[in-house]
């Protein structure tokens, strides 16, 4: 991957539809060095594998448990410290109601349904079982669709596929062919399921007060190439997301879901890193500065 070494530059981008986005989507946020050319798939998670398998964007925004991994494989994805996408997750652990009512405490023994096991959202959902309700995660069956954006990652033992040619896990759920799953999108109302932690938006502003932080989901990452040739490009590439963040209207409940900068991202990172490791995702705890690289670590 080559870029020029001076002048404006046109970067292929993987960027979904936010209100943390759309100032820099409408073009409202412009820059004479940088355009973005947002060529990514509508659901931007289903561009992270071609991102980190095929370097096929410039940018775009990465869920951090696949930095994680891009990271360990070596892969030429650089990290820069800002959030596209966080949210609290407890609402998205749900339970299947023919299976009788349980509580996250109780799922050890069950099978419980992902769409991969290296799913971000599924990390911390399974970090908050662990660290919150006590489950041993191994004493748990992850029932999956999808294999990991890393062609490198294989499995735990406790993980079962779904078969290729049948139906999902949300459609499991609803069959109640599990006991539960863990969903990444957004939940309708359906009596076959209920929420697996009870009260969960309560339950997530408890985790807030007490760990003074949120889950991050996606940060913005570039291609390493870029991030070695054109350190003019990224701190140019940040300002804009800065930008586009500062237009964003603030959260009713007055929380910051998406943090900038390497220290108001240590906690969630480091909380991330340790998931990771618990689960068999990365094989060693990063340092938070091993993250970023040279033109990144000093953004704020």
């Amino acid at each position: 991957m080559e870029y020029p070494k001076s002048g404006p530059v046109t970067l292929r981008t993987n960027l979904a539809d936010y209100a943390m986005t759309k100032a820099l989507k409408s073009g409202a946020v412009k820059s004479n060095l940088v355009t973005f050319d947002f060529c990514g798939p509508k659901v931007a998670n289903q561009g992270f594998k071609a991102m980190v398998r095929e370097r096929k964007y410039d940018a775009g925004e990465l869920a951090i448990g696949t930095f994680l991994e891009a990271r360990t494989y070596g892969k030429p994805v650089t990290l820069l410290p800002a959030v596209v996408m966080g949210r609290f997750q407890h609402s998205h652990a749900l339970r299947a109601t023919a299976r009788g009512a349980f509580g996250p405490g109780d799922i050890e023994g069950r099978r419980i349904g992902i769409r991969s096991y290296t799913q971000t959202t599924g990390i911390w959902v399974r970090g908050i079982f662990k660290h919150e309700y006590g489950v041993d995660l191994n004493k748990v069956t992850w029932v999956c669709n999808d294999d990991g954006h890393l062609a490198e990652f294989k499995d735990p033992p406790n993980v079962e596929r779904t078969p290729a040619d049948g139906k999902k896990v949300d459609q499991m759920l609803l069959d109640a062919e599990i006991d539960g799953a863990i969903l990444g999108s957004d939940i309708v109302d359906d009596p076959r399921f209920a929420h697996l932690i009870p009260n969960p938006k309560d339950a997530a502003l408890a985790w807030h007060k007490k760990y003074n932080t949120i889950p991050v989901n996606h940060l913005f990452c570039v291609d390493k190439a870029l991030a070695d040739t054109r350190p003019d490009v990224i701190a140019e590439v940040f300002r804009m997301l800065k930008e586009t963040k500062a237009a964003m209207a603030p959260s009713p409940d007055g929380i910051d879901f998406h943090p900038f900068g390497l220290e108001a991202l240590r906690k969630p990172l480091e909380m991330m890193i340790q998931y990771a490791v618990e689960q068999k995702i990365i094989p060693r705890p990063f340092a938070v500065e091993e993250l970023f690289d040279d033109s990144t670590r000093g953004l704020n």
